[in-house]
């Protein structure tokens, strides 16, 4: 199959085949006299991996790693285990984080004036919070900037 039925019969973008191709992610296909990419089904299998992968928010180097170990069959499953839990750690973090920046939105909101923007307490808010953090950044890591 050309590039382009390939791309779309995964809904990747063509540039995004490139470059996974060009990354080694995906192994570069055979050509056609008219020297055009000719996908078989292990690149079509591959790439809804590499997809699959990068939806659930895989970095392209644990999709490497991921691969690399389902190349080999008789590799250890703990290894894919790692990279899974280390992409679980991380994905716990950003619902961590994710979760903080909602309460203290949710905060703003409770405490948010009826006036004028003027009066906005969400935009004072915001334009304290970054005076304090400009603050603490000149102060460098000893607190004696």
């Amino acid at each position: 199959m050309k590039i382009g039925e390939l791309a779309k019969a995964t809904g990747t973008k063509v540039e995004t085949v490139r470059y996974y191709e060009a990354s080694g992610l995906l192994p570069k296909p055979a050509r056609t006299q008219a020297n055009y990419r000719d996908y078989e089904l292990s690149h079509l299998e591959r790439l809804m991996f590499i997809r699959r992968s990068r939806d659930l928010g895989f970095t392209l180097k644990s999709v490497r790693e991921l691969l690399t170990l389902a190349d080999d069959d008789e590799e250890s499953c703990d290894a894919v285990d790692e990279v899974a839990s280390a992409h679980l750690l991380a994905v716990e973090q950003k619902i961590a984080d994710l979760t903080a920046l909602r309460d203290q939105l949710a905060l703003l909101l409770q405490c948010s004036g009826d006036g004028t923007v003027g009066d906005c307490r969400i935009i004072s808010s915001l334009a304290s919070i970054t005076l304090v953090n400009i603050r603490e950044q000149a102060k460098g890591p000893q607190g004696n900037g």
